[in-house]
């Protein structure tokens, strides 16, 4: 299902399983190009629904915990070919900066609330995950933002449109994002010192560059995806049952190789 509010277009996942998604992305437009600043259209913080929604974040935790999902997922953080890929992204810092973009409405649907535990669990699992998550979408309500900052996360004021530069280690968060959002991502970090310092977990790379082999629809959006396949490394999220398909089907975790500035294609519209 889409939810299009003038600025994204947030694609949630269907809650059944019905084979791999095709994103079709939306068109750019000038204005969308800038960083605005944003606020929610609903301005007003209700507490009944915090509560609610409270509740609703307790139980879609507590189901994440005792999943083999969030077991297998563990253990694929922990297994020595990722993580020595996280290693290399905080090269000689601490922690990684989350930024998490595209997370849709937690207080209406259970996949944003399981990617948000996701999220909170790895920051308790893992002291090189650093204590603040910032978090943005255009979607989100003062209640939902209001129950987040409660949860210790930051709702970012502008919408930056996903080009945050990667200045410091950061993972980026985005699940079932539209395809502009990575792209724009990788225009803002489309160099060395850039792309090793990113970790992203997002829609499968590879997914794209199966799709533009026959959709042409999706050729613009996605030729910087598929223009980084070439230097990233990806690790496939196992799903293991259909509980969590919905919420991360397609999914997986993407590192870039360093030394290859050399390798980087160049677009006709950059300036570097």
């Amino acid at each position: 299902m889409e939810i299009s509010d003038g600025e994204w277009t947030v694609v949630l996942p269907s809650k059944g399983r019905q084979g791999r998604r095709r994103i079709k992305p939306k068109p750019k437009l000038q204005e969308e190009e800038q960083q605005q600043p944003w606020e929610s259209d609903d301005l007003e913080v209700d507490p009944q629904r915090q509560a609610r929604l409270k509740q609703k974040m307790d139980i879609s935790m507590k189901k994440i915990e005792s999943s083999k999902f969030y077991t297998a997922f563990l253990e694929q953080l922990k297994s020595p070919e990722v993580s020595d890929q996280f290693r290399l992204v905080l090269g000689n810092e601490t922690q990684l900066q989350i930024v998490m973009y595209g997370i849709g409405s937690i207080e209406s649907y259970e996949s944003p609330r399981f990617q948000l535990c996701i999220a909170i669990l790895m920051k308790k699992e893992f002291d090189w995950v650093g204590d603040n998550i910032e978090v943005f979408d255009p979607v989100l309500s003062a209640t939902e933002s209001s129950f987040l900052e409660s949860l210790g996360c930051t709702v970012l004021s502008v919408n930056e449109q996903a080009r945050r530069e990667a200045l410091k280690p950061t993972l980026f968060f985005m699940p079932h994002c539209e395809a502009n959002l990575y792209s724009n991502l990788l225009e803002a970090n489309w160099r060395t010192d850039r792309l090793s310092r990113i970790a992203l977990f997002g829609n499968s790379f590879q997914m794209y560059e199966e799709q533009v082999s026959f959709d042409s629809e999706v050729i613009s959006a996605t030729k910087r995806i598929v223009a980084a396949k070439g230097i990233t490394t990806e690790f496939a999220i196992e799903t293991v049952s259909d509980g969590y398909f919905a919420a991360f089907h397609d999914s997986s975790w993407h590192f870039f190789s360093s030394g290859i500035d050399s390798e980087l294609p160049l677009f006709v519209s950059e300036e570097f």
